[in-house]
């Protein structure tokens, strides 16, 4: 009887959380609620970590050169696309890097942003393909614990953002992660495709330098809430949760820049050879 009154609470609870969501987002693909994505990112979470190193055990690493030339390139145009609708639903056309709010109207332009917010989103997903790349390839060093979480959270949290907020500056982070992947993944496509395209890859040693770039203009745009005297922004929890993730980031990556090439004055030699790929973020590699 106290499980069933539990229950039955927590029904009502989420019926009158979910009716201050976003009802123009309700019926597309993996926004009807957040129970579909969490078991996608639950599976991805165990093939990643058991199921797939131990289905990997006592075979040959997968040669998956194409597919990985095929993929990357893949996610640099996907990419380019959404910084162009990004660009065109706000971004480029009426918003003011400051205090942008989220039209939940049904114009053109706001329906726009919102698909464009479901479109990255969905990004998440296809990008969790990059650890399954690492399994199969049997490079299990690279599925570190923040690498695994970063791919988890993202779809996870954006699922929110575009059920309740899609659009208004709450965006900007991905309009900004979206250009550094184009540079990134197209790193990425180079790199695979063998020794003689290694002679284009010379900005390598700016990677670090991009991201502590794109984590100090998140920061920075998202702190300017907290000092607007009045901003009437729908949802500030979210706000606190990039804001908080994009602090966590530059502090990283900052303690890694110092490390890596101030302090040392070069990379140590384990991360010579490359740095750990997270979701198009560049981490200190651990010894495989």
């Amino acid at each position: 009887m106290a499980f069933d009154t539990l229950t039955s609470r927590a029904v009502l609870l989420y019926d009158e959380w979910i009716r201050e969501a976003d009802p123009r987002t309700e019926d597309w693909l993996l926004m009807s609620s957040p129970f579909a994505p969490t078991i996608i990112i639950a599976a991805y979470i165990y093939f990643v970590t058991s199921l797939g190193p131990r289905l990997m055990e006592n075979r040959k690493p997968f040669d998956l050169k194409r597919p990985m030339i095929i993929y990357n390139f893949g996610i640099v145009a996907f990419s380019l696309y959404m910084i162009y609708e990004f660009l065109m639903s706000g971004w480029a056309n009426g918003y003011t890097y400051r205090c942008d709010i989220v039209d939940y109207s049904s114009s053109p332009q706001a329906l726009r942003m919102a698909w464009t917010c479901w479109l990255y989103y969905f990004s998440k997903f296809i990008e969790m393909l990059d650890t399954v790349f690492f399994v199969l390839r049997k490079k299990n060093s690279q599925v570190s614990f923040l690498h695994v979480y970063h791919h988890s959270i993202m779809p996870f949290t954006w699922w929110f953002g575009v059920r309740f907020a899609a659009g208004g500056l709450g965006t900007f982070h991905a309009l900004l992660n979206c250009i550094v992947h184009v540079i990134m993944y197209t790193y990425y496509a180079l790199s695979a495709m063998g020794p003689v395209y290694q002679k284009y890859l010379w900005w390598k040693k700016y990677m670090t330098t991009i991201q502590l770039v794109q984590f100090i203009l998140v920061t920075a745009h998202i702190g300017q809430f907290f000092f607007m005297k009045d901003c009437p922004y729908q949802f500030p929890v979210f706000l606190y949760v990039i804001g908080l993730y994009g602090l966590i980031f530059l502090i990283l990556f900052l303690h890694f820049y110092y490390h890596a090439y101030t302090k040392g004055k070069r990379l140590p030699k384990v991360q010579q050879s490359g740095t750990c790929h997270q979701n198009g973020n560049y981490l200190p590699k651990k010894s495989e």
